[in-house]
């Protein structure tokens, strides 16, 4: 069984106890059923790197392979990745609906399923209830329990706060590029992706691993931060740069009039003509005007300054994981893992 195969196979022993919960409630079959339905259609179907880092982070960290795990240790770790695909199901149905997406993961959102509609704004409000169900489950006589319950409530309110300035700032329906920023955009990727995509799953397994002192915490969210800034910054490159074969989809950034790094970029750079053709072509549901952007940013030189920001950031990155004092348990390798999983990818 791959290490993928055993993760989700909690996540059905989890949907059968989230089951008997409302059994106990005495919610009538049909809305079990439903909920059920929604955990199994909206938690699942992504790559579950979120999830199984807690994993991988929590075996590095105490020294042991997977299968060294014993039965009820992998299961609770294994719960708290599950915690996080839930709170990432949870942030992906109410997203959609705010941005009237059509497909996720390859298939309908949620709330375009027939039948569903608005009641998906519930369902989403019962993903991340189920959270707290599970960590009252499995951690409530652990000493680091509340540790548990303030980490989700504070980097839900984070990733909350992100989504709220992406909102604002890039409407779809009205450009305004005096609005973007550099500022602007790393304060949403950092609060919007960095905080729940990279310091949750590892601050979990730190506490878990009994790694819990203030020092040890800080610098893990040190580096991991800025590694999730630089994860979307990358991402935003080739939304722009990258071909459909290469990462898998079709860049939309620019018709979607995004806050990408790649406009703010540009916008430090352009010239009172050059901004004009921003002006005149960004945020426009149009492939002549979306190519019309990417030769202005191929004329900016906008390739060579991501190439030279990428090298000056693991630089950076490199020297923090380096200055790790591993005699209180962190481990370098943990953060050297995350970062080789992104240096250079293409997708």
């Amino acid at each position: 069984m791959s290490s993928k195969e055993q993760f989700i196979k909690v996540f059905d022993e989890l949907v059968v106890e989230l089951r008997q919960i409302l059994t106990d409630y005495k919610m009538p079959a049909e809305a079990i059923e439903w909920y059920e339905r929604s955990l199994n259609y909206n938690t699942p179907g992504g790559k579950l790197n979120r999830g199984l880092s807690v994993v991988d982070t929590y075996c590095i960290l105490t020294n042991q392979k997977v299968t060294d795990l014993d039965v009820e240790t992998y299961k609770k770790v294994a719960v708290l990745g599950w915690c996080i695909e839930l709170l990432q199901g949870f942030f992906l149905v109410s997203d959609d609906i705010m941005d009237q997406s059509k497909t996720r993961r390859g298939q309908p959102c949620w709330y375009l399923v027939e039948g569903i509609g608005n009641i998906a704004i519930n369902d989403s409000f019962m993903l991340e209830g189920a959270i707290y169900v599970l960590l009252k489950k499995y951690f409530k006589k652990d000493s680091y329990y509340v540790d548990l319950l303030e980490l989700f409530h504070d980097v839900t309110f984070q990733t909350e706060l992100g989504q709220l300035l992406d909102l604002t700032t890039a409407d779809e329906e009205v450009v305004d590029l005096d609005k973007f920023s550099l500022e602007k955009h790393s304060f949403i990727v950092i609060f919007k992706t960095a905080y729940y995509s990279f310091y949750l799953p590892v601050a979990l397994a730190m506490f878990v691993a009994g790694i819990s002192d203030e020092k040890d915490l800080k610098q893990a969210e040190d580096i991991l931060v800025p590694l999730g800034e630089y994860f979307q910054i990358q991402d935003d490159y080739l939304d722009c740069f990258g071909t459909p074969e290469q990462i898998g989809k079709i860049g939309t950034d620019i018709k979607d009039n995004k806050c990408s790094w790649v406009v703010n970029q540009a916008l430090k750079l352009v010239t009172p003509e050059q901004r004009q053709v921003l002006e005149e072509n960004y945020g426009r549901k149009d492939d002549v005007k979306e190519a019309k952007c990417k030769q202005l940013f191929n004329d900016l030189g906008i390739e060579a300054i991501y190439q030279e920001y990428e090298e000056s950031i693991v630089g950076e990155l490199k020297g923090k994981i380096e200055a790790i004092n591993e005699s209180s348990g962190l481990k370098k390798q943990v953060f050297y893992t995350f970062l080789n999983k992104i240096y250079k990818r293409s997708k």
